[in-house]
């Protein structure tokens, strides 16, 4: 897969093959639209190009909303589409003034003159252009204008995606990882970079790695403990223009994922906390990609450290039962 983070980087290719849209999980819904992209393409021997945003049109639209939680950062999404294979990436940096263009110039400026599309396919709920006028409508009404074709991805599939988002969420919200991890269609991760602690879990002979979580909007997992393989790079591989591989990591351990406010040592700030099953290696600052696999328990309180020590160890035992 190339990847290209402006469309000033992309040249158009013959029979273009394009789909639209933010992606967020890359789920089995959208996976089934990226499948269609493909069969499309693989007809009119095309290639494909999915363009997408970073930041998040939300985030630039209505900056004074907090509430977007994704359900995947940037690299994560990179990863997960380069898993689909797909030709060609496209990461818009999203403005308002990309979003203020006419659907007309959209279509002649973005999808025509700079993608060179033979064939769009989009839902038919899509909208796009200046406060989102345009729409399947527009796309059909200018295709025999500039020479492309559209497919309707039909409305249940679309509905497959709505419902595939909305239970991926609500899962996650509810610490319910099997659900999530069913409608994603792998594990549910968070990416982050190991900060120093305050040495707590070390003192109880249970050290754990701090995790900073990289992306702000990242949707967090409800609180409790959880089942988990950690992926520990030394750090992600920026994305840049070119042609992307995913970077291997350079250890690979499993172990117990704690996300809570650590209320038996009066914590007041969430903290997202992972013990390595049989691993004694220095990672500070190295970032780990933690995929959740099982939920285990909620968060809940002690009366003593010792208290909490002896549940951890039950936890362990469950967990290493669960993945060995």
């Amino acid at each position: 897969m190339k990847i290209y983070r402006s469309l000033e980087d992309f040249s158009p290719v013959e029979n273009a093959v394009v789909t639209i849209g933010t992606f967020d999980g890359v789920h089995i819904g959208h996976q089934k639209i990226l499948a269609h992209l493909k069969e499309a393409a693989q007809k009119i021997n095309g290639e494909t190009i999915l363009l997408t945003f970073f930041p998040h049109p939300r985030l630039i639209i209505n900056p004074d909303d907090d509430s977007l939680r994704l359900i995947n950062d940037i690299e994560e999404k990179v990863s997960q589409l380069s898993k689909v294979g797909i030709d060609h990436l496209i990461i818009i940096p999203f403005s308002r003034d990309f979003s203020n263009q006419s659907p007309e110039e959209y279509i002649s400026n973005v999808l025509v003159g700079k993608l060179g599309t033979k064939k769009i396919v989009i839902g038919y709920d899509h909208h796009f252009g200046k406060d989102r006028k345009g729409s399947l409508q527009d796309l059909e009404q200018f295709a025999s204008i500039f020479d492309y074709s559209v497919d309707e991805i039909p409305e249940q599939d679309i509905n497959d995606i709505a419902v595939s988002s909305t239970r991926v969420r609500e899962a996650l919200i509810k610490g319910d990882i099997k659900t999530a991890n069913l409608y994603l269609g792998y594990p549910f991760e968070l990416t982050g970079t190991v900060i120093r602690g305050d040495q707590i879990g070390r003192t109880i002979g249970f050290p754990t790695a701090n995790l900073q979580v990289h992306e702000p909007h990242k949707l967090i997992p409800a609180y409790g403990i959880y089942a988990v393989e950690v992926h520990i790079y030394n750090h992600i591989q920026n994305i840049t223009t070119g042609e992307y591989h995913e970077e291997s990591p350079v250890s690979v351990a499993k172990g117990m994922g704690y996300i809570g406010t650590r209320p038996t040592v009066d914590g007041m700030n969430r903290a997202i906390e992972i013990s390595l099953f049989d691993f004694n290696e220095d990672i500070y600052g190295k970032t780990l990609r933690v995929k959740f696999l099982h939920f285990i328990r909620h968060d809940e309180r002690f009366n003593s450290l010792e208290e909490m020590k002896a549940q951890i160890k039950e936890d362990e035992v469950k967990i290493r039962a669960l993945i060995g």
